[in-house]
């Protein structure tokens, strides 16, 4: 009889008693879309907008540039034109020079044995009052030269352009010039002396206007 109670004893403590399920042993992930809603991705960050530039000072950026290129550009061109004035003014006074120390040469050159070409190459380095005053006195020249038999040969020892006018083509040079004289019988005679000779321009280029012994003390300077 004993038993049978403690049999009936366990049986309700054993009913009485619920079960528990077993736990998992992991808990399960919770889905990437519950994630993405917990923790929500920052905006994105918007770029800086591009600077405008001010016109103003572009423009005035601009016509500095301009102006510093056209300083630039005037200064070479007035360095450039005033060297080649220059340099135009020294070529025309060694043009001068040289067509007065020939002019000069020409007529302080004379040989009687080839007096009529003597007498037109001074022609050809004269014009205005010399070129008049050689032609009307050929005739008589022309005698005097015979008569005496001479030759007359010149060599130019120095000289400078002492005036020059080119807008009005005149100019003046003053040489030193050594003249030998030689007669038919005797010994050649050579002196020396200053003249000043007046040029002028002429188609066919400068040629003696005027020819006559300089004053005593005068220069070329």
């Amino acid at each position: 009889m004993a038993d049978t109670e403690t049999t009936v004893v366990d049986e309700a403590e054993d009913s009485a008693t619920p079960e528990t399920p077993d736990e998992p042993e992991h808990a399960p992930e919770e889905p990437e879309a519950e994630k993405a809603e917990e923790e929500p991705e920052a905006p994105p960050e918007k770029a800086a907008p591009p600077r405008r530039r001010d016109p103003v000072r572009a423009v005035a950026l601009v016509l500095a540039c301009a102006a510093a290129v056209w300083a630039a550009w005037s200064g070479y061109t007035w360095y450039d034109r005033a060297h080649d004035d220059d340099l135009h003014y020294a070529e025309l006074r060694d043009e001068v020079r040289r067509s007065g120390e020939q002019a000069v040469i020409n007529l302080n050159t004379l040989d009687y044995r080839t007096l009529a070409q003597s007498l037109k190459t001074w022609q050809d380095s004269s014009t205005s009052e010399l070129y008049q005053q050689i032609v009307q006195g050929r005739a008589q020249f022309e005698k005097n030269i015979a008569d005496a038999r001479t030759i007359t040969k010149a060599r130019i020892l120095e000289s400078a352009v002492s005036e020059l006018d080119e807008h009005s083509g005149r100019a003046r040079i003053i040489v030193a010039v050594q003249i030998t004289v030689t007669p038919p019988d005797g010994q050649p005679a050579t002196k020396r002396l200053r003249q000043i000779g007046e040029l002028t321009r002429t188609s066919s280029g400068w040629k003696l206007s005027a020819l006559g012994e300089a004053p005593v003390g005068s220069s070329g300077n």
